[in-house]
């Protein structure tokens, strides 16, 4: 299930830097914070950064739009419920310079993934593990690479069997997993001397990484309940720290949402 959360901006040209999810996370933990018993050590959510017509200045991102927008995912319902309606609480919201108003809600219709799914990077997507040891989490690694694709599967695999959502007849049965990058998306960057991979700030468990980040379109071989639960949960490592959210290419998201009850029962 996903959805988007807009906000009411009522202090037009504030800032928040680049890269914020870690300001997201913050504000999700806090929003949860009183239902710690009820969903413990819960992880399978995603979130993107926030939307709006910005400029960039040397703050960061300046937001000029009357509304903001954060889309929000997990497979868990009950756990976007919970969040939205904690959220609604708030009579303003707080995000770098940022002074929100919750507004609205709408939910984004389900998808019908298949085995071939052509999607883009709505926040970085990070392969590599900085709480490994030995592990090096700015290495550049091309995802033209098998590499690429199988550290992905890995963490997916990982991500999936911990979830306790699948058999484990179902996991070895997910043995199909391709990642293939649009060459000519890659090709333009090069030849515009513009950047797809760059280093972002993590927090967690008290310690501060610096990890990698990818940020390209690519088309996922899959099987669909993999597809699933990528773009429920988000791809790669941290993205219940809003790395890795996943969006399907060329779809209108105008033709795909329906209010979301909010009321605070």
């Amino acid at each position: 299930m996903r959805v988007r959360i807009v906000f009411g901006l009522t202090n037009k040209g504030a800032s928040v830097p680049f890269h914020h999810q870690f300001l997201l996370s913050g504000l999700v933990n806090s929003v949860m914070d009183r239902h710690r018993i009820e969903f413990p050590d819960f992880d399978l959510y995603n979130f993107s950064g926030l939307k709006g017509q910005t400029k960039v200045g040397k703050e960061g991102l300046h937001f000029y739009s009357n509304k903001v927008t954060l889309v929000f995912s997990s497979p868990n319902e009950k756990y976007i419920d919970v969040f939205v309606k904690a959220l609604f609480k708030m009579p303003q919201v707080e995000i770098g310079k940022l002074l929100l108003v919750p507004l609205t809600v709408e939910r984004e219709a389900e998808p019908q993934l298949a085995n071939e799914v052509k999607f883009i990077c709505i926040s970085p997507l990070v392969i590599i593990n900085p709480e490994e040891k030995g592990s090096d989490p700015k290495k550049f690694i091309s995802p033209s690479t098998d590499m690429f694709s199988d550290m992905l599967y890995e963490s997916t695999m990982s991500r999936m069997e911990k979830s306790k959502r699948f058999t484990p007849e179902e996991i070895a049965s997910f043995y199909k997993f391709q990642i293939v990058p649009d060459k000519d998306y890659l090709t333009k960057i090069r030849e515009e001397e513009k950047k797809f991979a760059r280093i972002f700030p993590v927090f967690h468990k008290a310690e501060k990484y610096e990890v990698r980040g990818y940020t390209f379109p690519f088309t996922l071989y899959a099987d669909p309940k993999v597809q699933q639960f990528v773009f429920d949960c988000g791809l790669g490592f941290y993205a219940f720290k809003g790395f890795g959210m996943l969006d399907i290419a060329n779809a209108d998201p105008n033709q795909r949402t329906t209010p979301f009850n909010v009321s605070n029962d």
